[in-house]
This record gives C-alpha cells, structure tokens and sequence, in this order.
C-alpha cells in the first residue's frame, strides 16, 4: 500500500495542472461553451426553471400622469444614436393608409436572397434571419456581420462562436439596419395576421415575424422558446405559410396558418418589414391601419383582451402578457402592470407536470419591467428580475440586468445597482443602456 500513496500526492497536482490548462486562451476558448453548457444542464436539474415563478407584490400605483420622462424619451436611452440613414418619415395623423383592395394570388412564392441558418452559432436565429431579409434586397453581408454588432459576446477574440448573449431585441436588429445599411430601413408593429402577411408578400416584401416555439433544449427536454422566422412564401389553396428557417426545419418549411398564429400569439403578433428607404410609402400603404404605430397596438390590444377570454392554460398566459404588452406600447403603464399581474398570475396556475411553463419568457419580452419601473414598483422590478436571473448559471440577460440595477438605483442601493450593470456588460460588451448607466453614476464602464 506504501508505493502507491506516494503517488497520491500526483492527484492534486494533476488538477492544479488541469485548471490552468483550461484558462490558457487557446483551450479556455474551444472549451467554455462546452463547460457552460455543461453547468446549465447540472443546475437545471437541480433547479427546474419552470418552477421559478414570480408573484407580484406591490400596490399598484399609478405614476403615469406625473413621470417627468415620457416612454419616447426613455427608449432614447435604450440604443445609441443611429449614425446610418435616418428613418424616413411616417405617414401621419393627417393620412390615413388604406390596405389596397387588389385580389391576391392564391399563392405567393419569394425568391432572391440566400438561405443562412444559424448552425454552429449561438442564439443566432436574429442575425441569420434579417441577414436573409437583407440579402433579399442585394445586401451582400451575412449573419456574422450583424453578430458581431448585436451581440459582441457571442463571438471570442478568434472569431469562434461563444455562448453569451442569449437573445437579439427586434429594435436592436432595426438599430443595425439604420446604423450599418445605407438606403435600408424597416418597420415594425404588432397587431399582424395572416392576411396583412399575405397583402405584404404579395407585393414583394418578405416578413420578419418573432413567435414561439417547442424545441428540445439543454437537457432534451421540449419546452417553449422565442424564434425569429423569415416569411416568403403562403398557399391559400394548403392554407400555409412558407418560411425560411435558420434551426431544425430548414428553408422553404411550410406551416398551417393556424400553427402559424399559434405560435405567434406568445410575441403579440409583433412583425418586421425590411425594405428599402424609398419603398416607404408602399410599405405604409399595404399596413392599412397598422401604418399608425398606435392604432396597431390598439388592435393588438383588442385581440389580446378577446383572447384573454377565450383561451385557457398557456395560450391564456400569453394573451394576458399580450394586453400588458400592447398597453406599454400605448404607454399606458398602469394598465399594463394590472395586465402583467393577471399574466403572472396565470402563469402560476399553468400545471408544468402536463404544459410546461414557458419560463424563457422574459428573456425575449421586457414589457413588465417598462409596466412596473413606471409605476413606482421597483421592488417587483427586482423580483422579477431575479427569478428571471436564478435557474441560470451565471446571470446572463442583459436586459434583466440593466433593469434590476435601475430599480436598485431608485431604491439607494447603488453599489448593487452598479454590481449588475457591470454585469450586464460582461454579456453584451460596450451595451448602450448599461454603459449610460454608469456613466450616469459618474462611473467608467
């Protein structure tokens, strides 16, 4: 026994060595996304995230008439200035869009652009999917190049794919397209259905459309996630809707209108249309009521509050989320917080045994943090936030941590304020809203 614990002392060395060979550059970068996806995988078992819920807990109070900043001015804080074409104008109050009453094909098929998947990158369904509607009008960049501006933590120092930040906001896709296109801009609104999908396409503009899905995630377990989906094609006479996708179904993959809107429903029906500067007022026109960004979100608002009646279990959830959602567009933050916590609510009596719950949903929708910051609820900013932030290994939402450290900082506590926005940009590097975060505190990134 003697000759063998002599080399006993071979076993800490050897793991001392280990650890240090990990964090040499060249190793540290092959192999973090494999350790990270490994501690996920551990600590959701240990933690099922579904079973994270949040539970409003403040009075409501209404702040709406007295906050000296206005939502406009605030999303103004949320992406730095676009240096790239301006946006042209809208048509305004004084003209009033109406969708063309032309009859449309039976089927429409887009063709022209260059299918990109989002193979062999993380979380890059955003990138891959308006590079397409990009290429479509003669773009010649691809997904990489949005990438690396939208989520600088997704690529290491070689280029190699990273598993950072987790998802891509549409308004910081629409923020490259300004910044980084020359001639391009887009147009986004919620409130959208098959038939607008259809007037579009067939008038020769795709359609960029986030919805949820099921997919098999880091334990292999089918559960609810957010997906962006290129739109080129729909069939009246199969009743489905051709799209490009970037993950498992591939280009040309065809969906039931009915599945389509299914899925649809967990994002409010939100939509993109990228298009070419000079094409604005057809866009305009073919939108018909939803040209105005206001009687959009009133129309989605009216679908949500039907659903909401009408509908049970997730979908339920969903169409609740979607009433606080239009609300906050609308900037009526009281009645969006009393919708998120009828949602949340909902959520909570979701039987994850039989329907898990769709726990991933704050990772793509910031709505209740805009409701509850609004209205003076920091605490249920911080709440949410931090159930949001628990079944992950590591905190890496940089929106949940922008907004828990806003409603620290409202609440005195600074340091914890500053610890997050810190945070925040370890995930998504040289990020606006947390840098003007500190800066505002008087602080260096």
């Amino acid at each position: 026994m003697l000759p063998q614990r002599k080399w006993l002392w071979l076993i800490p060395l050897g793991l001392v060595l280990a650890v240090g060979l990990y964090f040499l550059p060249p190793i540290h970068e092959r192999l973090a996304w494999r350790v990270d996806n490994l501690r996920t995988q551990i600590n959701y078992y240990f933690n099922p995230p579904d079973e994270a819920v949040f539970q409003p807990s403040q009075q409501q109070v209404d702040f709406d008439s007295i906050l000296a900043t206005t939502r406009a001015e605030y999303m103004l804080t949320l992406t730095p200035p676009a240096t790239g074409t301006p946006t042209p104008t809208r048509l305004g109050p004084t003209s009033t869009p109406t969708a063309t009453s032309t009859p449309l094909p039976g089927s429409v098929n887009l063709t022209g652009f260059r299918y990109e998947h989002q193979h062999n990158r993380w979380n890059y369904c955003g990138p891959a999917n308006f590079s397409m509607a990009l290429n479509f009008w003669g773009w010649s960049g691809d997904r990489d190049v949005i990438g690396r501006t939208v989520m600088p933590g997704n690529t290491d120092s070689k280029g190699q794919p990273a598993n950072t930040d987790k998802n891509v906001m549409p308004y910081e896709l629409q923020d490259f397209i300004s910044a980084n296109v020359p001639g391009m801009t887009s147009v986004l609104r919620y409130g959208g259905d098959i038939d607008l999908v259809k007037r579009l396409l067939a008038a020769g503009f795709p359609v960029v459309a986030e919805k949820g899905y099921f997919e098999g995630d880091a334990l292999g377990v089918v559960s609810w996630m957010g997906h962006y989906q290129f739109i080129t094609g729909y069939d009246d006479a199969k009743r489905e809707v051709t799209v490009q996708d970037t993950w498992n179904d591939g280009p040309n993959f065809r969906i039931s209108y009915d599945e389509f809107m299914n899925g649809w429903r967990s994002f409010d029906y939100i939509f993109v249309v990228v298009y070419p500067a000079n094409r604005d007022r057809d866009v305009m026109s073919l939108l018909g009521p939803l040209a105005d960004e206001d009687t959009a979100a009133r129309i989605a608002l009216q679908r949500a509050q039907q659903e909401s009646q009408s509908l049970t279990g997730m979908d339920r959830y969903f169409a609740l989320f979607n009433e606080g959602t239009s609300q906050v567009a609308l900037d009526n933050y009281a009645d969006a917080a009393r919708a998120y916590d009828e949602a949340f609510t909902a959520y909570a009596q979701i039987n994850s045994a039989e329907n898990q719950r769709p726990f991933r949903m704050m990772w793509y929708q910031t709505g209740p943090y805009f409701a509850y910051f609004y209205t003076g609820r920091y605490q249920d900013v911080i709440d949410l936030a931090t159930t949001t932030l628990k079944p992950r290994p590591k905190p890496d939402l940089e929106e949940s941590l922008l907004w828990r450290g806003r409603a620290y900082s409202m609440l005195g506590q600074t340091q914890l304020a500053i610890n997050d926005y810190r945070a925040a940009l370890k995930v998504h590097p040289n990020w606006f809203p947390a840098v003007q975060a500190l800066q505002e505190l008087g602080l260096k990134p």
